[in-house]
């Protein structure tokens, strides 16, 4: 029996195609949600941001204020003086070469009774050596007079001499020694006596 299409149109399989429409379309659902509920993390996360960067910001103020003050109120020429003295002393410390203890054993030895020490402040030079600058306040120049040559004498002080001499509100006299230093002589005090020897007493031939 011989069969023939008598129809206009070609056969299509009208399932398959409904079938692949309505997957597209809900692949294209999914996206669109998944697109707008990052949208809105990503807006939240945004917002966010936002608000820590705009608080970094006024904390950020706030410390240029305090320390615009702070710099403000520090007095420069205070400041390049401690720093002057941290230096020096970080250099001594480097160093290795000054004791205070030893400073102080002599002061104690050499300081005659009206006469006191307000401040020691001591500097190391190019050459290696030390320079001590005291301050020192007595009744009277004599007094002053007396504390230079003990330490002098004390062979712990070479060139010691008055920087500059101010009386203060209480009627004292207030001189700013310097000299140099020399912590070895210091340390090693003085020598002791030598022994007397011992004789061997002997029988005479």
């Amino acid at each position: 029996m011989l069969r023939t299409n008598l129809s206009t149109r070609p056969f299509y399989n009208e399932r398959a195609v409904q079938a692949a429409l309505g997957a597209l379309v809900v692949l294209a659902a999914a996206f669109t949600i998944f697109n707008a509920v990052e949208w809105r993390l990503l807006s939240g996360r945004q917002g966010e941001l936002l608000s820590r960067v705009r608080q970094d910001e006024r904390t950020a103020g706030a410390l240029r204020s305090q320390a615009e003050l702070a710099r403000r109120s520090i007095d420069r020429a205070e400041l390049d003086r401690v720093t002057e003295q941290v230096r020096e002393a970080n250099r001594l410390i480097d160093q290795r070469i000054f004791s205070w203890t030893g400073l102080l054993g002599v002061l104690e030895r050499t300081l005659p009774p009206e006469v006191r020490v307000q401040s020691i402040r001591p500097a190391a030079d190019r050459e290696g050596g030390l320079t001590v600058t005291m301050l020192v306040v007595g009744r009277r120049p004599e007094d002053i007079a007396q504390l230079v040559e003990r330490l002098e004498a004390s062979k712990t002080f070479n060139h010691l001499y008055s920087r500059s001499e101010t009386t203060n509100q209480q009627g004292l006299l207030e001189v700013a020694l310097e000299g140099r230093y020399a912590p070895a002589v210091a340390a090693a005090g003085p020598a002791p006596a030598p022994a007397p020897r011992a004789v061997k007493a002997g029988r005479k031939d």
